[in-house]
């Protein structure tokens, strides 16, 4: 069963991508699809990670390809990404704000 929610929108001339729920190799395409979407329409995505319950190679992975092909910008990211992201070493690499507000820096 998919549990997954993305929901979009445009804040301060970014575009911000919502993700809820899990993310793995069965459940990435949809938020895939919107981020890569959004990297050719907006020079800045904002992926607001609040929602996140888990998170695996699969959603690490799209992070370090949207990071490539936009000014992407990780929003509140739940703990267990953030783990994720430290253990990796990707935190190093990425944008990473406490709100989106923040991420937009409006």
């Amino acid at each position: 069963m998919d549990d997954t929610v993305v929901v979009q929108y445009e804040r301060c001339g970014a575009w911000v991508v919502g993700a809820r729920g899990a993310y793995d190799m069965n459940s990435i395409t949809p938020l895939a699809q919107a981020l890569n979407t959004a990297s050719k329409t907006y020079p800045r995505v904002i992926l607001d990670a609040s929602g996140v319950t888990f998170a695996d190679s699969a959603l690490l992975n799209l992070l370090i390809l949207t990071h490539q092909a936009a000014d992407l910008r990780l929003a509140a990211p739940t703990e267990q990404l953030v783990r994720l992201l430290e253990l990796t070493g990707v935190d190093t690499v990425l944008k990473v704000r406490a709100t989106v507000e923040e991420a937009a820096a409006c």
